[in-house]
């Protein structure tokens, strides 16, 4: 993984801008889902996608491929607006999201989109399964493999006790080939975090566990691929990489505001948020003139 130079960085974030216009777009469609999340992570996806990971849209199976765990699969419409973009499948597609009979439904489902990893929706099971996978990697290739397991994960998901088994055996067994990256966005369906169920110091309660933490800014691409890089160097342990990023990101009237997790724009609010967000992408050419 190389450095991020200025053309790739306005790459990034032009890239990021088109990927949350074709959520709000599917979003709009489909009349019903999650907002806030998918465009909070908009830009951790697109960092990955089109910089981090080991991938080949022509070949998903490729066997030595990295892997992805979306344990949140309610925030699914921006894996599949990322995986659009970068060329598994046509961009237009997304306006078919949650629809019957579509391959893009609600939450992730492999049997209907292959290249998926897992079919998630369950809360709080994801990162068991990237755990298994980073164990049968381990045991397969002992340190040898040059793979990384990827999970993301929300944080009012930790709520669940399932994710701290997880947690405690990763680190239990120094599965450095496991990176978990957390959206740390303070919001989950019924209100905030800190107010349904506090998670702080959430920090100090992952090194209890064993593993390597990092807090980082979710919306600066270099930021996003250092925390991975200082990951990808740590032998003796998991890494999670807590991103803090903001519910809702690149629309104002979205943003923090925990009642847009489960609810989708209508057609004028859709309208509204994509000219917010062609004036966002004026203003990153701008910026990088």
């Amino acid at each position: 993984m190389t450095h991020l130079h200025d053309e790739k960085i306005k790459f990034l974030e032009e890239k990021a801008v088109a990927i949350r216009a074709t959520i709000i777009e599917g979003l709009v469609e489909a009349k019903s889902g999650h907002t806030a999340g998918p465009l909070g992570m908009a830009d951790i996806f697109t960092a990955f996608y089109f910089h981090i990971l080991k991938h080949n849209p022509e070949d998903p199976m490729w066997e030595e491929r990295d892997r992805v765990i979306l344990s949140n699969g309610h925030i699914c419409p921006v894996l599949y607006a990322t995986m659009a973009h970068s060329g598994y499948f046509p961009v237009e597609e997304m306006k078919t999201l949650r629809k019957f009979g579509s391959r893009l439904q609600g939450h992730p489902h492999r049997e209907y989109l292959p290249m998926l990893e897992t079919s998630s929706g369950p809360l709080g099971q994801g990162l068991s399964q990237a755990v298994g996978m980073a164990l049968v990697d381990r045991l397969n290739d002992g340190l040898s493999s040059d793979r990384y397991i990827y999970c993301f994960l929300g944080d009012g998901e930790l709520n669940e006790g399932q994710v701290w088994e997880a947690i405690m055996l990763a680190g239990k067994e120094r599965l450095h080939n496991l990176i978990a990256i957390v959206d740390r966005n303070n919001i989950q369906i019924d209100g905030f975090t800190e107010d349904v169920m506090p998670l702080e110091p959430l920090v100090q309660k992952w090194e209890a566990f064993g593993w390597h933490v990092l807090e980082i800014d979710g919306h600066n691409m270099e930021a996003i691929n250092d925390a991975v890089n200082e990951g990808k160097a740590i032998f003796e342990k998991p890494t999670v990489i807590i991103a803090h990023t903001i519910p809702g990101k690149g629309v104002e009237a979205f943003q923090r505001d925990y009642k847009w997790h489960g609810n989708p724009p209508n057609k004028d609010q859709g309208a509204n948020a994509l000219a917010e967000l062609r004036t966002l992408g004026g203003q990153i050419v701008s910026e990088h003139e």
